[in-house]
């Protein structure tokens, strides 16, 4: 995989963030949505690293379920997913689910990551709420409350992805 093509996908249910989280973390995030193969809309993003190394971000922004990630262009050098839920969500577990339904040739290529906003709006469930579901899917996946206007928080995130290279 050559350094400069490494990528990191973002994304999550309506209203999560995603271009947001991704502006959190880059000043370099396109306002001109790409378009990939499938129609898709993704917007694009730079993050440099300290070591000089790239890091591109593609924030999914709407017709993400007619991309299949087993052969899109956007799995190829992929290290992870972002995953945004939203915990004042009428059902946020239907949600986890869905995504990793929705993203299970990611889920079985390369690592996730789950970052839940608004949890102080909403405290219909907590963190460990999540844990016992990812268990029972037979996932161990990194999960945090994260505010998608904070550049530490989104760092944590892609942190955690990195960490587990």
């Amino acid at each position: 995989m050559s350094e400069n093509n490494i990528k990191i996908i973002f994304t999550g249910s309506i209203g999560t963030g995603t271009k947001t989280a991704m502006g959190a973390i880059t000043d370099v995030v396109s306002s001109k949505v790409e378009s990939i193969s499938s129609g898709t809309a993704v917007a694009h993003g730079i993050l440099l690293l300290d070591d000089g190394k790239k890091i591109h971000l593609y924030g999914i922004l709407e017709n993400w379920q007619q991309v299949d990630f087993k052969v899109d262009s956007l799995n190829s050098a992929c290290i992870g997913l972002v995953l945004l839920l939203d915990n004042a969500a009428e059902n946020p577990i239907t949600d986890l689910k869905f995504f990793l339904d929705q993203f299970d040739g990611i889920v079985d290529e390369t690592n996730i990551v789950i970052g839940v906003i608004h949890m102080s709006l909403s405290k219909k469930m907590t963190l460990e709420d999540y844990r016992v579901e990812l268990k029972a899917m037979s996932l161990n996946l990194p999960l945090f409350e994260v505010d998608i206007r904070q550049k530490k928080d989104i760092s944590l995130l892609v942190q955690a992805l990195l960490n587990t290279l």
